[in-house]
Formats: structure tokens, sequence, C-alpha cells
């Protein structure tokens, strides 16, 4: 991602995106430029090199709070945007949820979550691995009056399969089988279809409507 200088940004203009995802921010750009005309949308990867702040919320709501504020106090701007997802499975009481990305103790190792989670579902039959992925949205302002937080839900039905299938995505895109695309896992699916049905465009449509 090209490099932005802070300095040359106007913070009433501009809504930082709590991320380094180039596609994130385009994502989140289409669904929200709409109903924040005039904005311009920048990745916190394209400001500088921040410390991850320590999610220690109890719901994907606070996580993502916690992102969003955190991109704020870094950079000085006024208004940030920030997601916080997961994977929640009825069987295992909707484990892993917010520990998704380190449910098999390091953060971000995919291979081992998918593992982990294969593991703890032997023996459960297909109709019993219902699951869904959630997202959380929140857009952060900040102005002399203090702070406000307006935030969006959104979820994609699905199933945990008992294999690994395709090659897209990441995360447990592999074991996903949305409700929305039968026969094939979100890792099967290309970016187009994925966003199209996403946890986080069902949760951006519903902060825009708020906005």
């Amino acid at each position: 991602m090209e490099h932005v200088d802070i300095s040359e940004l106007d913070p009433a203009a501009t809504v930082v995106v709590a991320t380094g995802n180039a596609h994130k921010v385009t994502e989140i750009e289409a669904i929200l430029s709409p109903v924040m005309e005039g904005m311009r949308f920048v990745a916190l990867g394209q400001l500088g090199n921040f410390p991850d702040p320590v999610e220690d919320g109890q719901t994907f709501h606070d996580n993502a709070v916690i992102k969003a504020r955190a991109a704020l106090d870094e950079t000085g701007l006024h208004m940030a945007v920030a997601d916080d997802s997961g994977l929640c499975v009825d069987a295992l009481d909707g484990a892993p949820g917010i520990f998704s990305a380190r449910y098999a103790g390091e953060h971000g190792n995919d291979a081992a979550n998918n593992e982990k989670l294969l593991r703890e579902l032997d023996g459960v039959p297909a109709e019993r691995r219902r699951a869904r992925f959630h997202s959380s949205v929140v857009l952060v302002q900040r102005d002399e009056d203090g702070e406000e937080v307006i935030g969006g839900e959104g979820d994609c039905e699905g199933m945990v399969g008992f294999s690994p299938r395709g090659d897209n995505g990441f995360g447990y895109d592999p074991l996903f089988h949305p409700d929305d695309t039968p026969g094939k896992t979100m890792a099967e699916l290309t970016p187009e279809q994925k966003n199209a049905i996403s946890h986080r465009f069902h949760a951006l449509q519903d902060l825009a409507a708020k906005l």
C-alpha cells in the first residue's frame, strides 16, 4: 500500500480504517462512502507502522471499538472504522468466537486453528455442525464534545465441513460452507462472491443504515 502523510490529510474529511489490508478498505469504502459523502478512507497501515492494541474485550463489538479507538489515538484523526469477526459454532457453545484468530494458541495460525476445530467437532454429525461467521463493525467519531460510537452487526450462516476445501480466503474459509453457496466452501468462492455474502458485508450494510 502507498504511504500517506498524516499531515496532508484533512481530519474533518478522513476516515482511518483500522487495518493494513487494502482490500478491506476498498470494501468498506464502497458501502460507507454513499452515506459519508466527501470522506477519504485510508488504512491505518498506510499512515505508519503502529502496534496492535490488546483486544481484551468480551464481545466482537468491544474489540472493534478497542481497535478504532487505538487508530484515533495513534493518528490524531477524528473518525475511525474497525471491525472484529470470528466463527461461532453452535455445537461448541459459540466457540471459537472472539478467540477465532488464536483458537489453537498462536495468533493467526490458520492451519492449527482449523485442525483444532476439526478435532473439537470429531464425531459430530452434519446436522449438528451449524455455525456462522459474525462481524461487528464500528464507526468511532471524536470532537470537542466527546466521542460517539455507532455499530453494525452481520452474520453469514452455514455449517462446518469435515475437511478443508479451496485455496481462496483465509482463516476458517476452507471449512465453512455458507448457506448462500450450496456445495462450495467459503475458500472456493472468488473474492467478489465472498464479499457479496460475507458477514462484514452485512455488518457494513447495517452500519450504513444508521448513518
